[in-house]
């Protein structure tokens, strides 16, 4: 009898988390902030760095910030 293998498409979080890098992401703070840039890298606590940051409010660029490091326990979520 010949057994068959059946792949699972199991995604985790961090398996997605990974399909956006090299992508524009939208990411949203504690205390209501939000910064839009480009994923460069990220670890298993979800700190992240972005190229081409900027902090957006009320859909609007505020500031222009450049490569910076968000510590992951400050995000609430993080849309592609």
């Amino acid at each position: 009898m010949m057994e068959v293998n059946k792949q699972k498409n199991i995604q985790r979080p961090l398996d997605t988390l990974g399909k956006s890098l090299n992508s524009p992401v939208l990411i949203r703070l504690k205390g209501e902030r939000e910064f839009r840039g480009i994923l460069k890298s990220f670890d298993l606590h979800m700190n992240l760095v972005l190229n081409d940051a900027e902090e957006i409010e009320n859909g609007e660029v505020t500031r222009k910030l450049g490569t910076v490091l968000i510590r992951g326990d400050n995000i609430v979520y993080i849309s592609p």
